[in-house]
């Protein structure tokens, strides 16, 4: 079957010089861009059965802008004033410029990585005497957590956001010869969203192990697959397999 509709289950990049814009326009592909999954908020009820005192900790440990969004938001909801004195360690330097939407940020103490975690944990095993606040979301990778507990330091979970489904009821799944995934959440959006879903002919594509792991135990037929030493992103994989796949449709 030659592939002619692609879909992507992630937000529009909106931009039209984006990798995916030059295969579709290099193969005639109609490529649409689909959240399957969305972040949604704990509300003040679920953060008080977590039993976590936000005051009683001294540093909160951002990894996203989603977790400062809903870190504020939930202080705001249970009217809780943060202390100039908190410390902020940030993953990366945009993170914690972020920051700004929500404190003066020249008069706080922020800490910041170049994007891996292992390198913020310099920063965060230097002040091993605060108490750390770690907001995460309800999936979450286990690495950090780990680093933290390897190193001793002091510090509590909580889960401020949760990734759920997003309703795809308006959108018909079977117009679609290629559908590509990036986290097993979206695998269980599909699932969830089209229970009676039959791949047949159709195409699947998954990047990263967990979720190819994901397509195969939902008994679906993995297809495409990033990343590989040849395409070390989907935008590449997506134009070698559709090149190898209009070669063999001709």
């Amino acid at each position: 079957m030659k592939v002619k509709r692609v879909l992507i289950s992630q937000p529009d990049p909106g931009t039209e010089k984006s990798p995916y814009q030059e295969t579709a326009e290099k193969y005639g592909l109609k490529i649409d861009f689909r959240p399957f999954i969305k972040v949604e908020g704990v509300n003040s009820k679920e953060f008080r059965q977590q039993k976590v005192d936000i005051l009683a900790h001294t540093a909160v440990i951002f990894t996203a802008r989603t977790a400062i969004d809903h870190f504020f938001r939930i202080c705001e909801e249970l009217r809780i004033t943060v202390p100039e004195t908190m410390k902020y360690f940030c993953i990366s330097e945009s993170i914690a410029l972020y920051l700004q939407k929500y404190i003066v940020y020249r008069k706080r103490k922020i800490f910041f990585g170049n994007g891996k975690f292992e390198d913020l944990m310099d920063s965060i095993v230097k002040h091993k005497d605060e108490k750390f606040l770690l907001p995460l979301s309800d999936v979450h990778k286990p690495e950090i957590p780990k680093a933290l507990d390897k190193a001793k330091i002091n510090y509590t979970k909580s889960i401020l956001f949760k990734t759920v489904s997003s309703d795809l009821s308006d959108m018909k799944i079977d117009n679609y010869d290629l559908v590509i995934f990036y986290s097993p959440t979206g695998i269980a959006s599909l699932s969830e969203n089209f229970p009676n879903y039959v791949q047949g002919d159709k195409k699947i594509g998954a990047f990263g192990p967990a979720t190819a792991k994901a397509v195969k135990d939902n008994s679906l037929r993995l297809d495409l697959e990033a990343p590989t030493p040849e395409a070390p992103s989907m935008a590449k994989a997506l134009e070698l397999f559709i090149k190898k796949n209009h070669k063999e449709n001709k």
